[in-house]
């Protein structure tokens, strides 16, 4: 299956297999992440290679890979207790599953979702606020600070 079919009535590559693929939210090419063997697998190119987008304007933060922690930890532990109580291996059969499980499984998971986050900030055009955007929304008007 081709990425061209994940695409929605915008033309845009749909959220999950474009956050997987590391695409561009504005042009769609695979340009968001560096090489995975990269001394940071799941750090932003400073911009992209086709259509030269700041990926550096986005503020992801460590939002994922905080929830993320939970997640995996959980995952593996569960996984971990499962043949352990299913199998009885040695302590060594067990630093060889799980080390590089949990190794590969947090990089990607971590691409994915600090990639899905920074097209949603893209595709929202979310930004910070300043103050005139806070006065506009609670109706308050210029002068009238009581």
């Amino acid at each position: 299956m081709s990425v061209e079919t994940h695409r929605d009535k915008k033309g845009q590559l749909a959220l999950l297999p474009a956050a997987f693929f590391g695409a561009c939210p504005q042009c769609g090419v695979h340009s968001i992440f560096g090489e995975i063997l990269h001394s940071n697998p799941a750090s932003f190119m400073p911009k992209c290679k086709n259509c030269d987008l700041d990926y550096s304007s986005f503020n992801v933060g460590d939002g994922p890979a905080a929830f993320l922690t939970f997640i995996m930890g959980a995952l593996i532990v569960t996984l971990a207790l499962t043949v352990e109580l299913s199998f009885y291996p040695p302590f060594w059969v067990h630093i060889i599953l799980w080390v590089p499980f949990t190794i590969i499984m947090t990089i990607m998971s971590l691409r994915i979702a600090k990639g899905a986050l920074l097209i949603l900030e893209y595709r929202n055009q979310a930004k910070e606020a300043v103050s005139d955007d806070v006065k506009v929304m609670d109706g308050s008007k210029e002068g009238n600070d009581a």
